[in-house]
């Protein structure tokens, strides 16, 4: 009866999720996380391994799509100003995590989530703000800078935490590096390959595709990264994002396979992992000392460490649109989850600091989303009334 009642209770917060969104004004993946927990906390969905499998997949597929919005040959054409100030502002993102962590006494394991970055949520702004706006564009540039610098962090910690500082540790580093580089000289050689030979793409990927190709490829490509790192003992969301990266980088002619991909993932897998996130939340650990003021003063330093590194841009953007940059980076929701689900199961961390982290990711999307929405609008209203 478990399965019965997982499978109807997905199915209704699948169909539901964005009718009450619309509704009550909150973003999708946030309402989805709190109908998990609630859904949890009635026993409509309890712990099934086809259910957190499922919700595995849908993390993975996730970091999939984000990569195929980041093409390489974006940083060879940005403004290389522009790119020296999005490493001074990581650099000034960790640095002042560091600081803070130390100054609060807070687990180590914070430093490298403080300053996470992901761009899975920053996708969503492009719907409401299009493609024009200099902040999200900006944001975004840096978001794909930041989240290959934090999946590499998840890779290294995530080893650290399963095997401990040892030989073990040493071997996935090493992978990790040489994949790396074999990454790179892969891009290079099928860069050169494709400039050659530019028929090779459309024969892998032609634009009349009745059999899907497009999308078989992918998904081939999805599921093999996917077994790489397996068999490496390396983190799993880092070969999805690469082989996102690779469709993005290669196959650029084929402009409707992102939107192919993400209806998948956005209509299906990715809502299973938002429901099994809230579903993880114990709705009473609310009641818990010290976690609502623990998450409260997690996204008060995600935000403050964002807002003070964002300055770095100040001449570029204007004042308003800091603050938007700064919030769009403030949601890092699938990956602050995932550095704490790896904590949490290593025992690295406790169960009220992993409910902290959970809550904590939450609140930032609400304020993120509503905070730039309103911002917005204020902004607009103000020119209307100067006009």
């Amino acid at each position: 009866m478990a399965e019965i009642s997982i499978i109807f209770s997905i199915s209704a917060i699948l169909f539901l999720s964005p009718f009450l969104s619309r509704y009550i004004k909150m973003p999708t993946p946030a309402l989805e996380i709190i109908l998990g927990m609630f859904a949890a906390y009635f026993g409509l969905i309890s712990d099934y391994y086809l259910f957190e499998l499922i919700a595995h997949v849908g993390f993975f597929y996730l970091m999939f799509m984000a990569g195929t919005e980041v093409d390489l040959k974006m940083f060879v054409k940005i403004d290389k100003s522009i790119l020296k100030k999005g490493i001074i502002y990581l650099i000034s993102l960790y640095i002042l995590s560091t600081l803070s962590v130390v100054y609060f006494e807070m687990s180590k394991i914070m430093i490298i989530i403080i300053p996470t970055l992901s761009v899975g949520l920053i996708l969503a702004l492009y719907k409401d703000y299009g493609k024009n706006a200099p902040w999200l564009n900006l944001s975004m540039v840096v978001g794909s800078m930041g989240e290959l610098v934090s999946i590499s962090l998840l890779t290294f910690t995530g080893a650290a935490l399963e095997f401990g500082i040892g030989f073990e540790l040493y071997k996935a580093v090493l992978y990790l590096v040489l994949l790396l580089g074999g990454i790179v000289i892969i891009f290079k050689l099928l860069h050169v390959l494709f400039w050659w030979y530019p028929e090779i793409k459309t024969y892998l990927m032609p634009h009349a595709d009745k059999e899907e190709q497009d999308l078989r490829l992918s998904m081939g490509l999805f599921s093999l990264m996917i077994g790489l790192m397996i068999l490496l003992h390396l983190e799993i969301a880092f070969g999805a994002f690469i082989a996102g990266i690779f469709i993005a980088t290669f196959f650029e002619h084929k402009e409707d396979l992102p939107h192919k991909i993400s209806s998948f993932g956005f209509g299906f897998l990715v809502p299973i992992f938002f429901v099994y996130i809230g579903s993880t939340f114990d709705l009473l650990s609310l009641g818990v000392s010290g976690v609502v003021s623990t998450a409260l003063t997690i996204v008060a330093l995600m935000v403050l460490v964002r807002l003070l590194s964002s300055f770095i841009f100040l001449g570029y953007l204007s004042r308003v649109d800091i603050l938007r940059f700064a919030l769009s980076q403030s949601m890092p929701l699938t990956l602050t989850i995932a550095i704490a689900t790896i904590a949490y199961n290593s025992q690295n961390i406790s169960e009220m600091l992993y409910s902290a982290l959970i809550l904590a990711s939450l609140i930032e999307v609400v304020i993120g989303m509503i905070g730039i929405e309103v911002i917005t609008l204020i902004k607009n209203k103000f020119k209307l009334n100067k006009g």
